[in-house]
């Protein structure tokens, strides 16, 4: 028999133990055990992604990820696309290649040149891909935007490997999870806590070296995929002017307007990635008048107004956090 005086100590304990029980059984799935979380470095960049699952699958995932890397990676001399760029005539493309690929092409014709896989030259000679100090001359400008035959798929690989993992942890039955690849995100279902995942859009503050993590806005969201594309970051001054990473593809010189960073969302990363990339080429009226024409698509936008002061411009729709 336990001891009055240990009994009376112990009714608490149960009462608040019953009572967390119950909250747990009210909300179905127990959302505190079995939850995993993998990382590690993919695509030039590090993967973080939690799911509700009884076992890990980070060889799995690690497995389709190295897929996407055969196929896109930059850095990758055996990939199909560095075995393409160096006209390799006998390099077969693969289903995921073409698939990609042809997303690109409906990208680039929506936008009207906006997004375009073939800007790795031009982005070299700014020095944004192999970073030097020696800015491209007019004329060297007007020779690559005439050249524009390498292909890059750095502002799209990312968010398709999303995807792909995204595509495998549903396939396992996993119905709750977060997938993030170097800033592009894929979400479903809910977190721990049974509530919406919640996703910081980055305050665009000068930040080459990525420690700031101040935020504009938190987005709460389920069921979606985003990515942002921003030039806050990846910049550089010569001669008292500042030079951001993203280039135009159409006048082949960075960009120069008031959009500082997208996000985009839609219900597949590779989608949203590509459309964060053209957002930032073509500014904030343009950008505004193709998501009038694309109701899937939602963004949350953050440019520079007359007074030069931070201003948002966001979808109808979006569940920001107060």
């Amino acid at each position: 028999m336990i001891p009055k005086k240990i009994m009376l100590w112990l009714l608490p304990l149960l009462a608040i133990a019953a009572f967390v029980l119950i909250m747990m059984k009210g909300h179905g799935e127990d959302k505190t055990v079995a939850w995993q979380h993998d990382e590690g470095f993919i695509f030039g960049t590090v993967y973080n992604i939690t799911y509700h699952h009884s076992e890990n699958l980070q060889a799995e995932i690690e497995a389709e990820l190295m897929k996407v890397d055969r196929e896109f990676s930059m850095f990758n001399s055996e990939s199909t696309v560095a075995r393409i760029n160096r006209g390799d005539s006998l390099v077969e493309r693969s289903e995921m290649f073409n698939e990609v690929y042809n997303l690109a092409m409906k990208v680039n014709a929506d936008t009207q040149g906006a997004f375009d896989i073939t800007v790795a030259p031009l982005v070299n000679a700014w020095g944004f891909g192999f970073k030097h100090e020696q800015m491209p001359t007019p004329e060297q400008v007007d020779s690559l935007l005439q050249i524009h035959s390498q292909l890059d798929f750095a502002a799209i690989a990312k968010g398709y490997g999303c995807d792909v993992v995204a595509s495998l942890l549903e396939s396992r039955g996993i119905n709750d999870y977060m997938v993030e690849i170097g800033g592009e995100i894929a979400i479903h279902g809910t977190n721990h806590k049974a509530e919406p995942w919640r996703v910081g859009v980055n305050k665009p503050v000068e930040d080459s070296l990525s420690v700031s993590g101040e935020l504009q806005a938190v987005l709460k969201l389920t069921d979606v995929c985003l990515a942002t594309s921003g030039n806050y970051r990846n910049f550089y001054y010569k001669g008292g002017r500042k030079y951001a990473h993203t280039i135009d593809p159409r006048t082949g010189y960075p960009v120069q307007h008031e959009v500082l960073s997208a996000t985009v969302l839609s219900e597949d990363c590779a989608t949203a990635d590509a459309y964060a990339t053209a957002f930032m080429v073509l500014g904030l009226d343009s950008t505004r008048s193709l998501l009038a024409r694309h109701p899937e698509l939602k963004a949350y936008l953050i440019y520079t107004d007359q007074d030069d002061d931070y201003a948002v411009w966001h979808s109808p729709g979006l569940d920001i956090e107060k």
